[in-house]
Order: C-alpha cells, then sequence, then structure tokens
C-alpha cells in the first residue's frame, strides 16, 4: 500500500531520519548543563567547601551565607559551564584571599596545581585515579603563560626548552589565532600533541608585523614539565670579561627544585662563574624555608687531591654575588624568599611588587572532577609580617609590559647589571 507515493518502508525510514535530527537538534540547543542539578550540586559542593575549610572562621568579614543566597541563583541562570566557573569564581573574590580559586580542565592551571600537589598525598592521587586512570597529570600543549591586555591575549612568558620555545615564540607576541580560531589554552591544542600547529601572531603594534609561526605541541607532564624549563634555562651569561649564572626557577613547589639548584650552583654548570641571577618570576610558589640556607649558613669547604695532584674545592655555600628577579607573577613562597633576601641582605631584589598572595592554599577535588583551591591557613613571616595583599616592592623597581615586547626582558638586563656592578674588582 502506497501513500502520497511513498511506500511503508521510505515512510519508517522518513520518521527514523526525524526522529534522529530532532536528538541532534535538542543536542547542539542543550546547554552544558542539560538539568539544573548539576550546576546546582557543584555550586553547593564548592561553598560548603569553603565554609568549612577556609581558615578564617569570620571569612574576612563576609557574611559567607549571603554570598551563597546571592551567587545561586545567578549559577542556575547560567547558560554554560563557562559562564558556572565565571560566577563561582566571582563569588570567591569576594574573600579577597589568594589561594582561593575554582580549576576546570580548560586552563593549565587545573593541571598545574595537580601537578604539584598530586605527589605529595597518597590520599589525593587516589581520587585522582577516578580521572587519570593511567595515573600521568599531563595535558597537550606548547608551554606559555598568557595575559589579557584591553582585551588581546599575549604571551607574558615562555617556558624554557619548551615548543613554544623552539618554535620561536617570544614574551610580547600577540595571539591572533590558533588554526584560524580564538586562542584557548587547553582546547586550541587538545589532541594535537606531535601535529604541527599554525599560530598566526603579531610581533608589534603594527598589522604589517603579523605572521604565522608553527608549532608542535606535546604532552606536558604536570609533575615534571617545570624541573624541565627550570634545567632548560640555565646558563652562563658572559659580559665584560664575567660570567653570569642564571636560573628560572618556575615552580618552587618541591625539594626537588632547590636540588637542582644546589646542584648547578655548588658542583655543576654554575660552579664557576662569577655571580648569579636567581629568576623566581611566574610560576608558582612553595619553596621550602631551607632554601635561603645556601646563601646564608657559614661555609664548609672540602678540598679533594687525587693522585695526580690536583686539587678540586667544593663549598656548602654559595658565597658570591646573586641578585633575585620577582615580578606579579612571584607569588606565595617566591615572597617569603624575597622577603627574606631584603631581611638579610642577601643580594639585591630586582623587578616589580611580588603578587601578595602568601596564605597556605589546600586543593580539593570536586565531584565532577574540577578542582576548588582554598585558603587554609594564613601566614606570617618574621613572627608579626603579613605579606597577603601587601607583597614585596624589589629594591631595584624596573616596570614591565608585556604588550608588543618583541623577547626583550628589561627586568633581566637590569639584574645582569646589578650582579657585574657586585663582581667588578
Amino acid at each position: 500500500m502506497k501513500e502520497f507515493g511513498l511506500t511503508k518502508d521510505s515512510r519508517l525510514a522518513i520518521v527514523s531520519l526525524l526522529s534522529v535530527l530532532v536528538m541532534l537538534l535538542c543536542w547542539v540547543i542543550s546547554p552544558v548543563f542539560p538539568t539544573t542539578e548539576p550546576k546546582a550540586a557543584i555550586f553547593d559542593e564548592v561553598w560548603e567547601t569553603v565554609n568549612d575549610n577556609f581558615y578564617d572562621p569570620n571569612f574576612n568579614g563576609v557574611n559567607w551565607k549571603a554570598m551563597g543566597e546571592k551567587y545561586k541563583p545567578q549559577v542556575m541562570q547560567a547558560q554554560s559551564s563557562e559562564d558556572v566557573v565565571a560566577v563561582i569564581n566571582q563569588m570567591l573574590s569576594e574573600l579577597k584571599t589568594s589561594h582561593t580559586y575554582f580549576y576546570t580542565r580548560n586552563e593549565p592551571a587545573y593541571y598545574q596545581v595537580l601537578g604539584i600537589f598530586a605527589p605529595r598525598s597518597p590520599d589525593f592521587r587516589q581520587q585522582l585515579k577516578k580521572f587519570f586512570p593511567t595515573s600521568k597529570i599531563e595535558y597537550s600543549g606548547i608551554g606559555i603563560f598568557t595575559k589579557d591586555i584591553n582585551g588581546k591575549t599575549f604571551v607574558s612568558a615562555v617556558l624554557d626548552g619548551s615548543p613554544a620555545d623552539k618554535a620561536g615564540l617570544q614574551v610580547g607576541d600577540q595571539l591572533l589565532s590558533v588554526e584560524g580560531r580564538p586562542f584557548q589554552p587547553i582546547q586550541s591544542f587538545a589532541e594535537k600533541a606531535g601535529q604541527s600547529v599554525t599560530l598566526k601572531i603579531q610581533r608589534s603594534a603594527n598589522p604589517n608585523t603579523q605572521q604565522d609561526i608553527a608549532v608542535t605541541p606535546t604532552m606536558l607532564d604536570a609533575t615534571t614539565m617545570f624541573l624541565d624549563a627550570m634545567q632548560a634555562s640555565t646558563q652562563v651569561i658572559e659580559r665584560e670579561g664575567k660570567k653570569i649564572g642564571y636560573v628560572h626557577i618556575w615552580s618552587y613547589a618541591g625539594d626537588q627544585y632547590q636540588q637542582q639548584l644546589e646542584e648547578e650552583l655548588l658542583y655543576g654548570r654554575l660552579k664557576d662563574v662569577d655571580g648569579f641571577v636567581l629568576d623566581l618570576r611566574h610560576g608558582w610558589g612553595g619553596a621550602p624555608q631551607t632554601a635561603l640556607n645556601i646563601y646564608t649558613a657559614k661555609d664548609l669547604s672540602v678540598t679533594n687531591i687525587p693522585r695526580n695532584g690536583t686539587r678540586n674545592t667544593y663549598h656548602s655555600q654559595w658565597n658570591k654575588p646573586v641578585v633575585m628577579l620577582v615580578n606579579e607573577g612571584s607569588r606565595s613562597a617566591k615572597e617569603l624568599l624575597a622577603y627574606g633576601f631584603q631581611e638579610f641582605g642577601i643580594g639585591s631584589v630586582v623587578g616589580e611588587k611580588t603578587a601578595g598572595a602568601v596564605v597556605a592554599g589546600r586543593p580539593f577535588l570536586m565531584q565532577d572532577g574540577s578542582l576548588l583551591y582554598v585558603a587554609v591557613a594564613d601566614v606570617y613571616v618574621g613572627g608579626n609580617q603579613r605579606l597577603e595583599g601587601n607583597g614585596v616592592t624589589p629594591d631595584i623597581v624596573v616596570p614591565f609590559s608585556p604588550e608588543y615586547a618583541q623577547g626583550a626582558d628589561p627586568q633581566k638586563e637590569r639584574a645582569i647589571e646589578t650582579v657585574l656592578e657586585a663582581v667588578k674588582p
């Protein structure tokens, strides 16, 4: 039997096709959270975690219950996961405290925080297995930090030895697009490790300086990437007949960074330099309290004399000139080191005022795998000095904006000049 010239099989095929199209349409127009429950659950979990763990029971004078009542309706009205994250972080900002932030898989900091804390806690690693079955905390990326200035995205730092570094990407480059689409720190490189990706950048304010740069993303291991970059940064700079050592410590969150630094200074590539620049700009804090001992402890030298009579002397302390580099990206325990440098007269601090982010934070894994970082303890240095909200002002202030910097680094240059002045006879 036919109706309107169609067979029964044809009609069934059309009905099936229409059903599929309706399903696809619903999928396309549905928000990231198809129901209110996931949004409500995540919001409640964040609010309760802060309520139970924030270091100040008075929440810095903020009515935390009222904040929940204010922001929950905004979360419920959010149409995308990005909007939900923005609302939650707006609520957290009401506390006016560092180390208090909500991270998702769409930002490198999510993986980097996990990479810092997972090695320290077996319980935390066990929680992560649900979301990282292989136990490897990694993401596909090129190794850059970015900063938004007047609605434009600029490269503010490039990890030494990273794909971006090898491709010639420079601090100050404006990121226009990745493969013809707007730059996204995670999505732009997702599932593209080992494949060439084209970045369109602009090197100066002149649009004629736009160019394409091919870069090959790699899987960045969040537990080792900063140590790798630190090792790649180590160099000996020859100026005016003197040798100046340089190391950039991107993260200080672990004993391995101090061990690597001391190995280079006392026995490795920097053993024979005349002075040293310690760069603590950008990245993460976490430095151990003993990190300054190498500059302040009494030196016990040991000399080895083998059969051929050559003398090899090793020192336990760095007793040559040293200068520290900091900026607004120097945070947490890095700021404590900057404070100590000035307090003990170890050497000059050069750059810009530090972040003023000096409390102790702890990560909490949410039920959906997102990450809540919460300030769980206040921090004072020297007994009564609070750096949170204040930071450390360098001895030599060198302002610097990455906007179209074309790879220039006036802060590093000033630090090198300062060391040279100290080593000259």
